[in-house]
């Protein structure tokens, strides 16, 4: 099972008429090539307009592919759209359920959609209301509840057919770092549970370092990396030594001394482990007379390496307003369409 793919995409491209006098068209998504085996935790990160969000409507075949194929849960993007949207979640940026609506009646009417028997449907409905800590507001309509409350029931509107694979566009956006916690100690546990595939898209990196086992960045419709976290930042950011020093004159000295960089009255030393470096770099300035005011290590982020590959910072990106994709599921988007 470990070696199943539940993504494959080979050469994936979407592009879309251009607008004003110019025409022509604009390449949203190019040449896409990823894997993604069962089981997998990947985060897919990227700047606002990088193409990450047609990426999952494509795979999750909310958008037909321009170029390009892919293989989704074992089924043809092209060829066999109404089962990837069987076999798989889909969790938007923003909520479609019903406001009106109760949230356990939302499981259910999602259930019957999916053609899971009254019974079952029941049953599961009640797990995932136990499960992801709803059973206090099953009974409450949707517009009552808050934003983690609301996500909350997007995810279980995303399980409720248990799908061996599942995709979530920014799940925390707007949430307070208490909700932001809750909704992911919940998601971990509903993995560690099924098994569940998890491929998302998110800003927020603490997110993306500490949860996936795997790092894709795309930047300009294209990925530009893909690997754990640890390498990314090992191989792309690295570690550093920053020194302080009283004069320009004195930094320029240690900078040449220990093979820094120096700006002003500032030194970087790079180092592969920043703080068994430090102890030897103080020993080697002070013996040549170079003793500096100020001595700190900066092991790197996933900020790093978004700026190292893109000369952007990835936090600065997330604090534009993303735009909202009023999808929370398949199913729902199944049911506008055929509306």
């Amino acid at each position: 099972m470990s070696e199943q793919k539940m993504i494959v995409a080979r050469g994936l491209g979407k592009t879309f008429p251009g607008t004003g006098k110019s025409g022509g068209q604009v390449e949203a998504v190019s040449d896409l090539n990823l894997d993604v085996a069962a089981g997998e935790l990947v985060a897919f990160l990227g700047p606002n307009g990088a193409g990450k969000s047609t990426t999952l409507r494509l795979l999750t075949t909310l958008l037909p592919a321009s170029s390009g194929e892919a293989s989704v849960v074992g089924c043809d993007i092209r060829r066999d759209p109404a089962g990837v949207r069987r076999r798989i979640g889909y969790i938007g940026q923003g909520s479609s359920a019903g406001y009106t609506q109760r949230v356990r009646d939302e499981l259910h009417s999602q259930g019957a959609f999916y053609g899971i028997g009254r019974r079952e449907t029941r049953l599961r409905a009640d797990e995932l209301i136990e499960s992801l800590d709803l059973g206090a507001i099953a009974g409450r309509q949707v517009q009552t509840l808050s934003g983690g409350q609301r996500r909350r029931v997007d995810i279980a509107l995303g399980l409720i057919h248990r799908p061996e694979l599942l995709f979530l566009d920014e799940p925390s956006t707007g949430l307070d770092p208490q909700s932001r916690a809750n909704l992911w100690q919940h998601i971990v546990e509903l993995r560690r549970r099924y098994g569940t595939t998890i491929f998302l898209t998110t800003h927020y990196l603490d997110e993306a370092d500490q949860l996936a086992e795997r790092v894709m960045v795309m930047d300009h419709g294209r990925l530009i990396a893909d690997d754990t976290a640890s390498a990314l930042k090992r191989d792309l950011a690295g570690d550093r030594v920053e020194l302080g020093f009283d004069s320009a004159a004195d930094a320029a000295a240690a900078a040449a001394h220990t093979s820094g960089t120096a700006s002003g009255t500032a030194v970087v030393v790079p180092a592969l482990a920043a703080d068994e470096a430090l102890p030897a770099i103080l020993r080697s300035l002070d013996a040549a007379g170079l003793p500096p005011r100020a001595a700190s290590i900066h092991q790197p982020t996933l900020d790093d390496v978004f700026l190292a590959l893109t000369g952007r910072s990835l936090r600065e990106e997330g604090q534009a307003p993303a735009t909202a994709e009023h999808t929370t599921s398949v199913a729902h988007e199944s049911e506008e369409d055929a509306a």
